[in-house]
């Protein structure tokens, strides 16, 4: 059996295993790594070790310490808050609020499924004090997070863009975060609509609520430990563990009492959390201004900030994503030997030999996201455009597109109530969750069937006719 063939199928065997039974993809993607690079493909350990992604590893790293910091100081708690007090009252604006929070706590850095499991309890409560559907509330929160996920310093955009310029490819950072953005806004626009939120115009808080019925929940809210109200805080989030990665979202919020949208005490804003927001913006600067490494100065700001409060912040190094880091490490790592094993080159070759390069894209946008409804995004997307790359290089059809495409296709599908995501907003449903699942499956199913083609048709089609 030739190389090409056995990677091909221990790829399979990877996606297989890690959806059937709990184990780190990347731990998997490492072992066949080593198996077919040494017996089928002739390489030497040495060989296999010079493909580890160590520039990626550090910026994981570096993003996911950082944020771990934000969040055990309160800096995260205060951004939500702000945030909702915006609203002033205005019901219809809540759901657009946390689609905003889970995009902002994306696009600076935060994992999609951190930012869901901070974001989903608060909104869902919301939900149900409010009246708002919950299935609009909860996919407002996904579609947030997936929205802001492909900026220039997040997860998923350094992962694309270290994909794609290791190939030879044009990344175009603030094409795919744009692209991504306004793809998610437009989805979130149409269920804005279609599931009840006219009927929130003109309804406020107060119209709602007798100030009695507030500070009863109010009150009930700190009996139960956290001191937060169960509105623009952030409290704990159940079901936040990272059933796909292993990634924690647990965290201690390091603030006091929150303002609720009906009144309340209002918290005091620490120094160390302006030194936070700061450090934040830093960050963005310097990356994208300056072109500085992300991952070195992520880790050096996270450093700084853990020098303000060394005892409380002991614990973050643990917060930091540790099985994202294997599972994007062991994907990239199986894909280097993919490469060196001639099989990016054989199924570029089979897939063009379809004779349209356009009908390859929507394929590979559609592997892209059925896999990833039940496996990882991350490595989804660094599989699906490493495949593409062999035709994208012919130049007959544009780059970019399709790599926005395939990113789109791969994550909007992460409502599905079997990724992490999905389960996120299940578990914190406040409703009935037989009927919510259904509910939820049904939505899911219409996005894997619908999305990568409408992406397709946005991203690819549309641009090669203009």
């Amino acid at each position: 059996m030739s190389p090409e063939i056995v990677s091909i199928l221990a790829l399979v065997a990877i996606f297989a295993v890690a959806t059937v039974l709990p184990i780190n993809m990347g731990a998997l993607a490492f072992v066949a790594a080593f198996l077919v690079g040494t017996l089928a493909v002739g390489m030497t350990a040495d060989d296999i070790i010079a493909g580890f992604p160590g520039g990626l590893v550090l910026t994981l790293i570096g993003v996911t310490y950082l944020f771990a910091i934000a969040q055990n100081n309160g800096t995260v708690d205060l951004l939500v808050r702000g945030a909702v007090r915006l609203v002033r009252g205005h019901i219809a604006f809540i759901p657009w609020v946390m689609f905003a929070v889970t995009a902002a706590l994306t696009a600076i850095g935060a994992l999609s499924p951190a930012a869901v499991a901070i974001v989903a309890p608060i909104a869902l409560g919301f939900a149900a004090r409010y009246r708002i559907n919950p299935l609009l509330m909860g996919m407002m929160v996904v579609h947030g997070a997936q929205g802001g996920g492909f900026s220039p310093i997040s997860v998923y955009g350094v992962t694309v863009a270290g994909v794609a310029g290791d190939n030879g490819l044009p990344t175009g950072p603030v094409a795919l975060f744009l692209g991504s953005l306004l793809f998610n806004l437009a989805i979130a626009l149409v269920l804005f609509l279609v599931l009840g939120g006219r009927t929130l115009l003109g309804r406020r808080v107060g119209d709602e609520e007798p100030a009695e019925s507030r500070e009863t929940v109010a009150a009930g809210a700190n009996v139960r430990g956290h001191g937060t109200a169960p509105g623009p805080s952030v409290g704990p989030a159940t079901g936040a563990r990272d059933g796909g990665t292993g990634e924690g979202a647990s965290r201690d919020s390091g603030t006091g009492d929150s303002e609720a949208p009906g009144g309340g005490p209002r918290p005091r804003v620490t120094v160390e959390q302006v030194v936070t927001l700061a450090g934040l913006v830093t960050l963005a600067v310097l990356a994208l201004a300056f072109d500085l490494d992300i991952g070195f100065v992520a880790i050096t700001i996270a450093v700084v900030l853990a020098l303000f409060s060394a005892a409380r912040h002991k614990g973050a190094v643990a917060q930091i994503s540790w099985s994202t880091v294997l599972l994007i490490a062991g994907v990239l790592t199986f894909v280097f030997v993919l490469q060196e094993a001639g099989t990016i080159d054989y199924v570029g070759t089979a897939v063009t030999g379809l004779g349209s390069p356009l009908l390859v894209a929507l394929l590979l946008a559609y592997i892209g996201a059925v896999v990833s409804a039940f496996a990882s995004s991350t490595a989804i997307i660094g599989v699906a455009i490493a495949l593409a790359v062999p035709f994208l290089l012919a130049g007959e059809i544009g780059a970019v597109g399709v790599v926005v495409a395939l990113s789109v296709a791969s994550t909007i599908v992460d409502v599905s109530p079997f990724s992490t995501n999905g389960a996120l907003v299940l578990a914190n449903a406040q409703t009935d969750r037989d009927r919510f699942y259904k509910q939820l499956l049904a939505y899911s199913g219409i996005v894997v069937m619908a999305g990568p083609l409408i992406a397709w048709l946005v991203f690819v089609v549309a641009p090669s006719w203009l």
